[in-house]
């Protein structure tokens, strides 16, 4: 990606309004187009093109960005375009349109026309590279990176980091359903998906027909979700009920898992935390022995021997990705630009940070973080990516309920890194959502799903 230079001490003024930005054309006098249409390498029925963007929809800052854009072929699909948005923040998704449209959703596909894309700051053509988080962190929002890594990313993204706020790539969105020429889109969005998804939503209720949330991020931001409380504590649940499945462990993983992360110290508690959310990707059921049985590892632990935990934490360490498939440099500059912390927002000094978390940690009771504990709260990588990186003018942080629209919101009851009582706090604010419950299920079930029943859901739901 290649962004202007911005004066040094430039500030980004965005608007507040339900996370909209006044959007301007990326040429001037006329509705944005797909440039360069050709078929997509590799993914026959789909055509790969181009959409330029401003680089500020507010207009303060001038110039543009060239995002990757994939089509069905289908242009005259019997009920119009679905954009289906992948998560993150750092997924690209055109390279992703074949296997969501004709191998995971392909009823869905004969009916709607699919689109994707490379939202600002990921894929192949535009990623954001910052060399030290990319190889701390990778695709986790876990892992713990040095205050050196990120500030060496803030220092390469420079006043451009506030472009990457949600509020601007909402605006993209719209930019692409002009470009499109619809008047409405179903909107379909996993993971950090569905929080654009609704975020789209909210700024443009006239320009939605239906919305599908699947492993639901709540579209309000809020200082409990940058500690991740609720993600520490859904683990109780969740490996309780993976371990009554028969044949049923005899024991408590809970307390298997309080006792490690105690005994191990904070460093390995955070380590083990992203072993755990990581793990999901691979056994939802969190027993199978050949994807290395973690209820196992940790009851093993316990009872004294770590070779197998150990084991567990190097094969699934995270880091390394290639910035292609997951920029770590966007992930931080928009989670940055629109998470709420316990010192507020992005516009808080840096100075009054650590004081400001410190405090709120002491208040924090055992029960919040438990099984784990409030020193891995705090040194998790949502809190400590955004601890040291420089103030800015923050995104927009809208509250209150979903438009007036249908919404089907999709949680496996086995997710840890977007847990069900997300779902249920997000089904809350849809006047009229339908929360569908895929029972042993983990994370992102339009993608991931084994069976079927979720998918059927979605299917139901836009017939």
């Amino acid at each position: 990606m290649r962004s202007k230079i911005l004066t040094a001490g430039l500030v980004l003024a965005l608007t507040a309004a339900l996370g909209g930005v006044a959007s301007a054309d990326a040429r001037p006098g006329g509705r944005p187009k797909l440039t360069d249409p050709h078929p997509c390498p590799g993914q026959p029925g789909f055509t790969c093109s181009t959409l330029t963007v401003p680089l500020d929809h507010t207009g303060r800052v001038p110039g543009t960005l060239d995002l990757a854009v994939a089509t069905a072929d289908n242009a005259d699909a019997p009920k119009g375009v679905l954009l289906f948005l992948t998560g993150g923040p750092g997924q690209g998704g055109v390279g992703s349109i074949t296997r969501i449209a004709k191998q995971r959703l392909p009823e869905v596909a004969k009916d709607y026309r699919f689109v994707m894309l490379d939202q600002r700051g990921t894929g192949p053509s535009g990623a954001l590279k910052c060399p030290g988080l990319q190889e701390q962190m990778g695709s986790s929002d876990i892992a713990t990176p040095s205050r050196e890594a990120v500030l060496e990313c803030a220092h390469i993204l420079g006043d451009t980091a506030p472009l990457y706020s949600t509020d601007q790539t909402v605006a993209d969105f719209d930019q692409l359903r002009r470009a499109l020429d619809v008047p409405k889109m179903v909107v379909d969005g996993v993971s950090y998906g569905s929080f654009t998804a609704a975020r789209y939503a909210l700024a443009h209720p006239a320009n939605v027909s239906k919305v599908v949330l699947d492993s639901v991020l709540p579209h309000h931001a809020t200082a409990s979700a940058s500690l991740y409380l609720t993600g520490l504590t859904a683990e109780a649940r969740v490996l309780r009920a993976a371990c009554a499945v028969a044949p049923a462990c005899g024991y408590d993983p809970a307390d298997d898992l309080a006792w490690v992360v105690r005994h191990r110290g904070t460093a390995d508690g955070v380590r083990i935390f992203d072993l755990v959310v990581t793990y999901e990707f691979v056994d939802p059921t969190y027993r199978n022995a050949e994807a290395g049985d973690l209820i196992g590892a940790l009851h093993e632990a316990r009872g004294g021997s770590s070779a197998h935990l150990d084991g567990l934490l190097e094969a699934y360490k995270s880091g390394g990705d290639d910035p292609a498939g997951f920029s770590s440099g966007l992930h931080a500059a928009t989670l940055c630009a629109d998470q709420r912390f316990p010192w507020g927002s992005a516009a808080t000094p840096v100075s009054l940070r650590q004081p400001l978390l410190s405090l709120a940690a002491r208040t924090l009771p055992p029960s919040a973080t438990w099984p784990y504990t409030t020193e891995v709260a705090t040194q998790q990588g949502f809190i400590q990516s955004c601890l040291p990186w420089p103030a800015e003018r923050p995104g927009s942080n809208p509250a209150g309920k979903l438009p007036d629209v249908p919404v089907l919101l999709l949680n496996g009851d086995r997710d840890l890194s977007t847990p069900l009582e997300w779902a249920k706090e997000e089904a809350a604010q849809a006047p009229r959502g339908r929360l569908v419950i895929v029972p042993g299920e983990s994370h992102s079930i339009q993608n991931r799903e084994r069976g079927h029943a979720g998918r059927d859901a979605v299917l139901s739901f836009l017939q």
